[in-house]
């Protein structure tokens, strides 16, 4: 073989490896483990590895009966998150305990899906990893057929819906400290009828908080029970993230942020979108009213 025909086969090589990494397709949770149990005593057993794996836990939320939700963090996410605006949405990762049935299912959101949907700068694979080691990791799930990474970073539902960077801009405030002492204060009072769920600061710029959603059409508990009905659940989907990012307060869309988990949702039909056209904008509403500055809260 000549020196040009061996360049030529190690080209082609390297074509189809790098072509193969491409089509590598993703789901946005990850099974650890399903079987008999108790909630809290697995959600306590869960808690536990998480902490043996140097994870924090940031926050629980128990969304509905036979539902925990643990948003962890650790420095390699918030390292990951903090090299990018907008990164802050990946900060915590979440790990669900549900009780289905007769089994409790414990699921986590899948760092390299989200990692493209966020659109980071950053490889989350050891943090998969550590996920993984930590909990297990029975099977990707979610859509029956998963997203290729360059499908995520331009992820939207359909034409005419929302990407990541077109996100509800919900406040504005002279800096990023008041900023984020209006989200605490707002969401500690329950205006909108939220609740912190947990806060994470990424980087001197971006402050994250996940919220909890309790009334109208986009409560959290009204919407699960309408999209997530399938075998395996994806209560990791919850809670809700805020963001405060150089004194601006964001939200993803919601036809972003729910379309992006559940990517395989009809547009009409049971289940379907449709069933909570409502959601979106009693979600804006509720973020608003809790982030607003207190004194446009108290005239309102």
């Amino acid at each position: 073989m000549t020196w040009k025909k061996l360049v030529l086969c190690l080209v082609a090589a390297a074509w189809t490896v790098a072509g193969a990494a491409d089509d590598v397709r993703r789901k946005p949770f990850v099974l650890a483990s399903r079987g008999a149990g108790e909630l809290e005593q697995v959600a306590a057993e869960v808690d536990a590895k998480l902490a043996a794996a140097g994870f924090t836990v940031a926050g629980r939320y128990a969304p509905y009966p036979g539902a925990v939700v643990l948003a962890v963090t650790d420095d390699a996410l918030r390292s990951a998150a903090g090299t990018a605006r907008f990164g802050g949405y990946a900060a915590a990762q979440r790990v669900s305990v549900t009780k289905v049935g007769d089994e409790i299912q414990v699921g986590y959101t899948n760092p390299l899906y989200m990692a493209a949907a966020y659109r980071m700068k950053v490889d989350l694979a050891p943090v998969a990893k550590r996920l993984a080691d930590a909990l297990g990791a029975v099977e990707e799930y979610g859509p029956p057929e998963g997203k290729r990474d360059k499908d995520l970073r331009g992820y939207h539902y359909m034409m005419g819906m929302p990407y990541f960077d077109e996100p509800w801009k919900l406040a504005t405030f002279p800096s990023q400290a008041e900023a984020i002492a209006a989200v605490k204060e707002g969401l500690g009072a329950g205006r909108g009828k939220t609740r912190l769920v947990y806060e994470i600061a990424a980087s001197s710029d971006e402050t994250v908080f996940g919220v909890g959603l309790s009334d109208g059409c986009g409560a959290d508990a009204n919407v699960m029970k309408e999209i997530d009905v399938k075998a395996l659940r994806s209560t990791g989907h919850l809670p809700y993230e805020v963001l405060v990012s150089k004194g601006e307060v964001y939200a993803l869309h919601a036809k972003f942020r729910i379309a992006v988990n559940f990517p395989d949702l009809s547009m009409m039909g049971d289940h379907s979108f449709m069933r909570i056209r409502c959601a979106p904008d009693s979600i804006e509403k509720a973020l608003k009213a809790a982030v607003a500055p207190a004194t446009t809260a108290a005239a309102n």
